[in-house]
């Protein structure tokens, strides 16, 4: 299709009109971020409490979507920064997500920058030298690594030298990649073996779940019902217990209801949604 062509449709269909302004501020809600206090979740926290007042060194793993990234991030949330005049932040537990093929420079650069320190300059040497000096000074006593597949194999030992050094619990998140990874070291491996596993949904938690997200983040005017049968039918097919796509089901599925002036989600409006995620 021309540009001429591409003119003639948008100017036969005419502009598209804003949304009104209530309808735009639940759409706004329902794209924003929610934590959701699972029970998988609160086991996770649990475990992870444990492997932080133990200072021990472990891994998460999961399948991508099952919600591992929200769940962590959550953890760290929990444990609130302590700001004092003329002192460091306390900061108990660092959160970081390195980029793709992530070396040692750039890694511990986004440690620094994550406590609101400036980067410095200098050699891969100096540069570990101020990051183990900042999270000393920060009192960190966890920090969590997600997407740590990303890391280039040789950082690794770096990630390793972090707890040797400063004898603070580092958590490694990842697919089964991660595994694949780490296990090609043994001295990683075996200071990364207690691992907890982050699954998908099923049964009856999966149920609950839904049930969850439709009090707790979608909020319509007008009962849902996604606990029925026929509902969590068309949602398991679609997700296969994933919580990450049962997220983005729904979220649309309620975008959708209220652009059409719908008060719920229907069985229709479900379906035609899921259909997209298959």
């Amino acid at each position: 299709m021309s540009k001429t062509e591409a003119q003639d449709v948008a100017t036969h269909l005419g502009a598209i009109q804003p949304q009104q302004d209530g309808l735009e501020a639940e759409i706004q809600r329902l794209r924003g971020s929610n934590i959701v206090m699972l029970e998988q979740v609160r086991k996770l926290h649990d475990w992870l409490e444990g492997k932080r007042r133990s200072r021990q060194c472990c891994r998460v793993v999961g399948e991508s979507r099952t919600g591992k990234t929200m769940a962590c991030d959550a953890y760290r949330l929990r444990h609130k920064p302590k700001q004092e005049v003329g002192k460091p932040p306390i900061v108990p537990v660092v959160y970081v997500q390195p980029s793709q093929d992530c070396g040692a420079r750039e890694l511990f650069g986004v440690i620094i920058e994550h406590l609101k320190y400036k980067m410095v300059k200098g050699t891969v040497a100096e540069i570990r030298t101020r990051t183990l000096q900042v999270l000393k000074g920060c009192q960190v006593e966890m920090l969590i690594i997600d997407e740590a597949d990303r890391l280039k194999p040789k950082t690794f030992a770096d990630v390793r030298d972090i707890f040797d050094n400063l004898g603070i619990s580092v958590v490694l998140v990842g697919t089964d990649r991660l595994d694949a990874v780490i296990k090609r070291d043994e001295q990683v491996y075996n200071r990364f073996r207690a691992c907890h596993r982050f699954g998908k949904l099923s049964g009856p938690e999966f149920k609950q779940t839904v049930e969850i997200w439709e009090r707790d983040v979608l909020k319509l005017p007008v009962a849902s019902n996604l606990g029925k049968k026929t509902m969590l039918k068309t949602l398991g097919e679609a997700t296969g217990g994933y919580i990450g796509l049962m997220d983005m089901i729904l979220r649309e599925a309620a975008i959708r209801a209220l652009e059409k002036k719908l008060n719920k989600i229907d069985q229709a409006m479900l379906k035609e949604v899921a259909e997209e995620y298959k």
